[in-house]
């Protein structure tokens, strides 16, 4: 089947001038269920953020700086014109396009008020309308597969650190200041808020479900009833109400007398278009389910030092089998899957696994597979993030490594990234801080040689919900939440040479404090001191990596046997 010729057909029949189709959907999944992989099924790109455009002569895709190589090998540019996001967004793109007064098509249940807002300002010059159509691109597809339907089960309180109950009962209070009830249309926000988990989509334990909370506390949960056993139901109470998810647009019309509360920046269009009195305003969900009580961060520390030691294992295994033979990107993401596997709370990995060696290591979101696996070669860089989810914890961490010896520029490079992530780890700040105005700690050694990373420097991370959760992240742009006590984000600054290496160092760090507040490293794996220029330290960056190294060192120590202990030993050596 001609995908795009069937597609503008129907542009045709309702008099469109152009169809937008995002990666996400209708719950702006970051990894969407097959049945919802739209643009991959369309263009073949299988990254995690994009935009589709499809006119009646031309079509684009739009990817951000992590995505731009693997675009290219995966998307045939004759059918698809391939744009950089932050240099041309497909809103700018498409006013370049289109004539005065034209039609865009847009799916509502895919878009948020402040994602239209973006697109309209940008067409507004154009008097372009945008038109809200059920999805073209689910019209299309005519093998579509099923949606998901995994069994529902419980968060144990024991990780969890609160009920269910009571969360309902905070949340509920927080609405009832300004309205009758809240659409909690995420599924990350729904099941922390009932403490149920689930295996509807690949690396993340969420069940795809959207949930009405009432200011008594009562819940309507749309998710077929089918998937909820009878202990389920019992967990749940008679104050969660099992609503077939088909009745979803009837029960939102007969909240129309009520004020409602939805939350402009997470909740599509299409829930508003439903309702009657909408009172814009944050989810208190999302920032309560972000700052993690205490409970949930001893066992994300938990998860860390758990997670060490299989990430340790791997990297031992790999410094050793170097030495001996070739290897390949294949083996390392198979191995580590074993490792982390041995232990009995893994669940699932939190993202497939980017191990990127040599030139692939420069594709900020590689996937290995069996037909770009490649093997390892002397004197190169081996660029390895991974990530595991446990029932106490999440967990993202990247390592880079040399295989052989590193050059000059590894070592400049990794230690200008080293310089960034120290001075990250080690920021304070006062309460009300953003993200964004942390951003600049870590490019900073990089601007001083005329370098940058084309990526954020850090990103949300959940306990046993996604391994990206906002609100809270360490970016340029600015419009990311204030860092507060409880939160755990990423640390990642980065370099990237094209067609030759990429460097990257992730730990996962806990904001804590009061008035002042501090950042707590939780990931417990050795930094690679054979690429670093110890010349271009201070004294007091050494003191930091040393510290580091001596804390590894005590948390992992009697959970290796005697070589991993050597080769942890020499990793861990004070410089």
């Amino acid at each position: 089947m001609d995908k795009l010729k069937t597609l503008r057909k129907i542009l045709a029949a309702q008099k469109l001038a152009a169809y937008l189709q995002p990666v996400h959907d209708e719950y702006l999944s970051e990894y969407p269920p097959v049945c919802n992989r739209r643009v991959e099924w369309l263009t073949g790109f299988s990254g995690s953020a994009g935009t589709a455009v499809v006119m009646a002569k031309k079509a684009a895709l739009f990817i951000d700086g992590r995505y731009t190589l693997q675009a290219k090998n995966e998307v045939d540019a004759k059918l698809f014109e391939q744009h950089n996001s932050g240099e041309k967004t497909p809103e700018a793109w498409l006013a370049g396009q289109i004539k005065v007064g034209a039609r865009i098509g847009y799916d509502p249940k895919l878009y948020t008020k402040r994602m239209l807002g973006r697109i309209q300002t940008a067409l507004a010059k154009k008097g372009a309308k945008l038109v809200p159509v059920k999805n073209l691109v689910d019209a299309v597809w005519q093998d579509r597969p099923p949606a998901p339907a995994s069994p529902v089960f419980i968060h144990d309180l024991k990780y969890a650190g609160e009920e269910s109950a009571s969360k309902r009962k905070c949340m509920a209070k927080r609405i009832a200041a300004s309205a009758d009830a809240c659409v909690v249309a995420s599924p990350d926000a729904v099941c922390w808020l009932l403490n149920i988990r689930g295996h509807d989509v690949p690396c993340t334990p969420l069940v795809l479900c959207t949930a009405i909370l009432y200011a008594n506390g009562k819940v309507d949960l749309y998710l077929a009833p089918s998937r909820c056993d009878a202990n389920i139901r019992a967990y749940l109470g008679k104050d969660v109400k099992l609503c077939d998810p088909a009745k979803l647009e009837a029960g939102l019309k007969a909240l129309r007398k009520k004020r409602v509360l939805c939350d402009p920046h997470s909740i599509p269009v299409w829930f508003a278009q439903k309702l009657g009195h909408v009172i814009e305003g944050e989810n208190p969900c999302v920032l309560a389910k972000a700052m993690k009580n205490p409970v949930e961060l001893q066992g994300m520390r938990n998860a860390h030092i758990r997670d060490g030691v299989a990430v340790v294992k791997l990297l031992c295994w790999l410094d050793s089998e170097t030495e001996k033979r070739s290897v390949t990107e294949m083996e390392i993401f198979d191995k580590l899957l074993k490792l982390r596997a041995a232990h009995p709370l893994f669940v699932e990995p939190s993202f497939p696994t980017i191990a990127g060696s040599g030139p692939h290591g420069a594709i900020v979101h590689y996937r290995v597979s069996r037909e770009s696996n490649r093997t390892l070669r002397k004197n190169e860089l081996m660029l390895l993030d991974s990530g595991a989810q446990y029932p106490d914890g999440t967990t993202d961490i990247t390592r880079t490594v040399p295989i052989g010896a590193p050059n000059e520029e590894h070592k400049d490079r990794f230690t200008r990234v080293l310089k960034g992530h120290i001075a990250i780890a080690t920021a304070r700040f006062p309460e009300g801080t953003a993200g964004s105005q942390l951003d600049v700690l870590a490019r900073q050694y990089l601007w001083q040689a005329g370098l940058d990373y084309d990526h954020g420097t850090g990103h949300g991370v959940g306990c046993f919900l996604g391994v990206h959760e906002g609100p809270q992240r360490i970016s340029k742009r600015g419009d990311d939440a204030a860092l507060k006590s409880g939160m755990i984000v990423s640390n990642e600054p980065g370099y990237y040479k094209e067609g030759d290496y990429g460097i990257r160092i992730e730990n996962l760090v806990a904001v804590t404090g009061d008035k002042f507040l501090g950042l707590e490293t939780i990931t417990c794996v050795p930094i690679d001191t054979r690429l670093v220029d110890v010349g271009m330290l201070t004294a007091a960056e050494k003191k930091w990596l040393n510290d580091y190294h001596a804390w590894v060192l005590d948390k992992l120590y009697g959970a290796l046997d005697e070589h991993e202990l050597e080769w942890l030993g020499k990793r861990c050596k004070a410089i």
